[in-house]
């Protein structure tokens, strides 16, 4: 792609053209080298446009209804007459290497409105709840005019940090008679949310939501928010009958009022800024040794051999991984 493919390419998503934008993120997703490249060098231009959008992280265990949670609160937020972008990031089989991706076809209402764009993507081998390349699609979706980004992670777990690293608003989902699940998902997943939702607030599970409300207020109360001066809410809905998200929504805007209010919302976006750097500074020093002809023949012989040796595993990987620093430094 030439310089005046990329500069044609940025003025159409600027203007919100859908499969422009759609090849943009379809680009940052692209693990080839040529592609890599073009999509730094998009990135770099897109990340200069000036942005004023929220960003959402909705997790939460499997089942606990966050596709459908996501269809009724973005109906909430387009009363407003706002611009919804979408990313829902499925899991990637360890076995196949495949996604279903199947979170599109159950957000029917949301993705027949031209307001909202939801993309679908694999995790791929990720294990932050996103994708390798989430925090790119949202630059995409950003500069296209999208105010308020949705992010579906995979699910709960102690790994969903980096979903949390790249937005405003970290929001779990829960399933009523979680007592269990707050033992299962532990303190982790707790401590880094700032709004926590109960859905499936109907019929018999009615209940049931007001006692694992009660539940979590208690356990809240012995940990520290995050976010300085403000107590995490535990809220319930039913998503199915559109109950609470009017609530739901509402506590959202006072949280984002409140980081915007204190500051909190500049300095919590300099500092993914810096995890992001890092971050992006790990992969391409994984790169760069993935691509070494000479690094992959002298690990194969020595995966060979391993088994001859008396040197520990770590020992013959400290050694070949500074042979390889070395080989860096002749080449300065």
């Amino acid at each position: 792609m030439k310089h005046q493919e990329i500069k044609d390419l940025i003025e159409k998503i600027k203007y919100q053209d859908r499969k422009a934008i759609a090849n943009a993120i379809t680009l940052v997703e692209s693990k080839k080298e040529e592609d890599r490249k073009i999509a730094e060098l998009l990135i770099n231009q897109l990340s200069s446009i000036d942005k004023k959008s929220i960003r959402i992280a909705i997790s939460g265990p499997p089942g606990a209804g966050k596709s459908t949670f996501i269809e009724a609160l973005g109906s909430e937020i387009l009363k407003e007459n706002r611009n919804i972008a979408v990313l829902a990031i499925d899991p990637t089989s360890t076995i196949t290497g495949g996604s279903i991706l199947g979170d599109k076809t159950r957000m029917e209402k949301l993705s027949r409105n031209e307001n909202v764009f939801i993309r679908p993507s694999p995790s791929g081998m990720n294990l932050g709840g996103v994708n390798r390349s989430t925090r790119e699609s949202m630059i995409i979706l950003e500069s296209a005019g999208f105010d308020t980004i949705l992010i579906e992670t995979v699910g709960v777990g102690q790994a969903e940090t980096e979903a949390f690293e790249m937005t405003d608003i970290f929001l779990v989902l829960l399933n009523p008679g979680a007592g269990d699940e707050l033992q299962g998902i532990k303190r982790g997943i707790i401590e880094l949310s700032d709004i926590l939702v109960v859905n499936k607030s109907d019929g018999n599970l009615e209940a049931s939501s007001r006692s694992t409300v009660l539940d979590y207020k208690n356990a809240l109360k012995l940990l520290k928010p995050r976010i300085k001066n403000w107590r995490v809410p535990v809220l319930s809905c039913s998503a199915l009958e559109e109950k609470g998200i009017d609530l739901c929504w509402e506590t959202i805007n006072q949280l984002i009022q409140h980081l915007r209010e204190t500051g909190q919302l500049i300095t919590n976006r300099e500092q993914q800024k810096e995890l992001w750097l890092v971050k992006a500074t790990k992969e391409k020093f994984l790169e760069q040794i993935e691509n070494d002809v000479e690094f992959q023949n002298e690990l194969e012989i020595i995966k060979e051999t391993l088994s001859d040796k008396d040197k520990s595993v770590k020992t013959e990987a400290s050694n070949i991984i500074e042979r390889f620093l070395n080989k860096l430094r002749r080449h300065k």
